[in-house]
């Protein structure tokens, strides 16, 4: 007995929200590739969200992306050119965006630092000696221990690193997004220690301490409290390079720019960009913003083809060629990924073929565990054995999230549009 129609049910999206180049080119890989389990990127949206962005900012702001969102070649060489930059958390990363900076249209001078910046709370000796070799613009320092080790690194290589001391801040003034300031954390040192750091790291002669990263949100669709989270960073790092004597040079708010799903409201980057450029940092200092999946998440899309469909005591399931071994995100943050089912008619006359129509939906992946669960109840008006399931926003923290060794089954493909 089919479970009764209920509001709680979402529908599925049309298959309009599918960009036609996108269905066409899913509908001829799941002929050549069944059963298909891929993710599908296009670079050029990536790049346009770039613009976008930049294009709204005052001179004085800078965009990095951060590499570990989507880190494919083809989507970190068509940002190259829109970025100022990348942020990157390992030797991998490092060597991927060095690769896309050296193609550019507009290529760097010889003697410029590497436009990178370096992230991460447990930053291994290898990843440090790595970034002081490739002369990147700044690697925020999340310790003390941190900021002996580049020292010395840089002591051993004849060099001066430049760094951003990270700081986790007592209280930010900042509502509407995941927090990630003000209570006790792994990331960045805590706000009371850090007159004291500063004290030391000004004792160590292969360090310049350029100025501060403060990453405290995330998701932020709120265009008016983001803008006043930044503002409160440029206040903030201006008043303690002054008390502390620091030659301010950079300001590195983090990313926490957020991407709109189902209903919700776009990030306004109009009104953002308007409200920031009333707050200016001193001359000749830099306020870094570091967005990764608010210009990676459109430009990618993860299918997989429905290998089965059973009816289990009224309520549908839809079993995909892929699960949380390919698309972990949807089990992992709270965020719903809507699908879109795009029809294959491609299927062999000898076997029967599950349909169901106009029934709410939970799709599930292949792995042994009900914890590969994608989606629960949406209503879709068909969806058949052999059709994809077609996720749009999974362009960033897809398949660098997933967990592609558990079971063994082999890993999702990557396609460029």
């Amino acid at each position: 007995m089919e479970l009764p129609p209920s509001a709680a049910h979402r529908a599925a999206y049309p298959l309009t929200r599918l960009p036609e180049r996108v269905r066409t080119r899913l509908t001829e890989l799941a002929r050549t590739h069944a059963p298909l389990a891929a993710y599908l990127y296009d670079p050029d949206t990536a790049a346009a969200r770039a613009r976008e962005l930049r294009a709204a900012l005052p001179d004085w702001a800078a965009v990095y992306y951060a590499v570990k969102a989507n880190a494919h070649p083809a989507v970190l060489a068509g940002l190259a050119d829109h970025v100022d930059g990348f942020e990157v958390a390992s030797v991998s990363e490092l060597t991927l965006a060095r690769t896309a900076l050296d193609a550019r249209t507009d290529p760097r001078p010889a003697a410029a630092p590497t436009p990178v910046l370096a992230a991460g709370p447990a930053k291994s000796t290898a990843v440090l000696t790595a970034l002081v070799r490739a002369d990147a613009e700044s690697i925020n320092a999340e310790s003390l221990l941190e900021l002996h080790r580049i020292n010395h690194i840089a002591q051993r290589h004849g060099t001066t690193a430049r760094v951003s001391l990270r700081v986790n801040p007592a209280h930010i003034p900042l509502t509407g997004s995941l927090q990630m300031g003000g209570v006790p954390s792994a990331f960045g040192v805590p706000e009371p220690d850090v007159p004291a750091v500063l004290a030391e790291a000004a004792t160590l002669p292969a360090l310049d301490v350029v100025g501060f990263h403060i990453h405290a949100a995330s998701g932020n669709l709120d265009a008016e409290s983001h803008a006043a989270y930044v503002r409160w960073c440029v206040t903030w790092a201006t008043d303690t390079a002054r008390a502390h004597g620091i030659d301010l040079r950079q300001i590195d708010t983090g990313g926490g720019l957020g991407v709109a799903f189902e209903d919700e409201k776009p990030f306004d980057t109009a009104r953002f960009g308007a409200l920031i450029a009333d707050t200016p940092p001193p001359p000749g200092v830099r306020v870094i913003l570091e967005p990764g999946r608010y210009l990676a998440a459109e430009c990618g899309w993860y299918a997989a083809e429905v290998t089965d469909l059973k009816n289990s005591y009224g309520h549908w399931y839809a079993m995909l060629r892929g699960g949380i071994n390919h698309f972990q995100l949807p089990t992992s943050w709270d965020i719903v990924h809507n699908i879109a089912v795009l029809p294959v008619d491609d299927w062999p006359a000898e076997l029967p073929r599950p349909t169901a129509e106009d029934a709410p939906l939970t799709v599930v992946g292949e792995l042994c565990t009900p914890e590969d669960t994608l989606l629960r109840d949406v209503r879709v008006d068909r969806i058949r054995a052999g059709d994809l399931v077609v996720f749009p926003n999974a362009g960033s923290y897809g398949w660098e999230f997933a967990m592609p060794h558990f079971l063994g089954h082999p890993a999702a493909e990557r396609h460029v549009l």
